[in-house]
């Protein structure tokens, strides 16, 4: 080693040489320090999530005066027009099989078939994956009910409407839908990043005039409303919506999740009820958990949405494909709506007979048709909780819905009719009902005053 002039470096220079490298080394390598930060300890305590501290009060309060969490009841069996609750049979006005069809022999057929060929699962998405022959035939089958050039399914109805209206829209972009809508339209409509208003229920004067105000502002448009509103049991004016969107030049979504099988008919949802061509509606969803039996859920329209949707919407592309077995009930429940209409008659009859009883009994229920949905309102979400726990006791299953699902005015029960109750079911049904909430109103008002002096 020299040192820089041709000379060579004494064995004491280049010691002291080396050692400034090592030292040049060793302080380029030392970590710098962190500083310490003190996080309290509320960020990272579950118990300080907004809302649980009033989800304890609510079960504190509820075990303090006995009544018996109407949530997460288990059904020990088939739920259908009459269900096994802890050992007891009672009629059963909380599940959404319309048509009686879960558990309909053909249909558990299908699903068992299914399994035997295919196994329980896809295991990835259909893209990887691959296809089986229900899935294709299921969205032939749904598109024929919209007469839609195509239809895809997914494993989640929830995702379906998020993922959809999360993909097709963006930032310069509007979405208008009713203020009833579905969480999942919300929730979508969010993701899109589109500017978003909402229109009070089924009020398409409101509409009309936020489109007038706003539509030249955007590049797209998209009016969403549902087919049969899952909370009111109404239906909007499908014929004037039409009529809107061609004028503001937008597209129009239909969730029809509770309008197949129930609305129109034949069940074939709301284009059939209004008498309007469904391929007036650019965009058809719903779910294969109402009417069909199943899980999951689907869009139908035309052939460049849904081809897009297959390769963009992630909760398609990046999500399992809909289990065969499932695909396969699907599929034979809609077949068997389509050729026993009679389930449907059943069904709207049914309805009627509990509007009408309803009605009787002098029982508010709000703005609902009689078709398979049916709410009686009752103000508070203390009474409505208290009174399905009654009901329980006197062997009718009826679920509460209490705020903040609903405001606190409109807090309600929900019944949910099926083509395979009997009218006299219906009837006591509602004669307990009316006979609960007579002798309800002194008991909340005292309940209602001590869990005021709880806090």
């Amino acid at each position: 080693m020299t040192d820089g002039n041709g000379g060579r470096l004494s064995d004491k220079d280049r010691e002291a040489l080396f050692a400034r490298v090592n030292r040049r080394k060793t302080n380029a390598a030392a970590p710098r320090p962190v500083p310490t930060i003190a996080y309290s300890a509320e960020v990272t305590d579950f118990t300080t999530l907004p809302g649980y501290k009033e989800l304890r009060t609510q079960q504190s309060f509820a075990a303090v005066i006995g009544l018996e969490n109407p949530f997460f009841r288990v059904h020990e069996g088939r739920a259908g027009a009459d269900t096994m609750i802890g050992n007891r049979t009672l009629s059963n006005f909380s599940s959404y099989d319309y048509l009686g069809l879960n558990g309909h022999p053909a249909v558990s057929a299908a699903a068992k078939a299914a399994i035997d060929r295919y196994g329980t699962s896809t295991s990835a998405s259909r893209l990887v994956a691959g296809e089986r022959p229900a899935h294709r035939d299921l969205e032939r089958g749904l598109a024929e009910i919209y007469e839609a050039d195509d239809c895809v399914v997914m494993v989640s109805g929830h995702a379906t409407n998020v993922g959809v209206l999360g993909q097709i829209l963006g930032p310069k972009d509007l979405i208008v839908y009713d203020e009833l809508s579905h969480n999942s339209i919300v929730v979508g409509a969010q993701l899109s990043g589109a500017q978003r208003r909402s229109f009070p229920h089924n009020d398409l004067d409101a509409l009309d005039a936020i489109l007038s105000a706003s539509r030249r502002q955007f590049a797209r448009a998209l009016i969403v409303v549902e087919g049969l509103y899952s909370m009111d049991g109404d239906w909007p004016d499908l014929a004037r919506l039409v009529e809107m969107k061609r004028r503001h030049g937008a597209w129009l979504m239909v969730d029809d999740a509770h309008g197949l099988g129930v609305l129109g008919r034949r069940g074939y949802g709301l284009a059939e009820q209004a008498g309007i061509d469904p391929r007036e509606v650019d965009i058809w969803m719903g779910t294969l958990s109402k009417t069909l039996a199943g899980a999951g859920g689907y869009v139908a329209g035309p052939s460049p949405l849904i081809d897009y949707i297959k390769t963009s919407v992630g909760g398609f592309v990046f999500s399992v494909g809909l289990a065969p077995p499932v695909a396969a009930a699907c599929l034979a429940a809609l077949n068997l709506m389509k050729s026993e209409p009679e389930r449907v008659t059943k069904l709207h009859e049914n309805g009627r007979i509990f509007l009408e009883a309803a009605k009787r009994h002098g029982l508010d229920t709000g703005t609902s048709g009689g078709l398979a949905i049916t709410p009686v309102i009752l103000g508070e979400s203390l009474k409505a909780a208290m009174l399905s726990d009654k009901l329980s006791q006197r062997g009718v299953n009826v679920m509460p819905i209490l705020h903040p699902a609903v405001p606190e005015r409109l807090a309600r029960l929900r019944f949910f009719i099926t083509s395979d109750h009997t009218a006299e079911q219906i009837e006591e049904a509602v004669e307990i009902t009316a006979d609960e909430i007579s002798k309800l109103s002194g008991t909340a008002d005292v309940m209602k005053a001590f869990a005021q002096t709880l806090g």
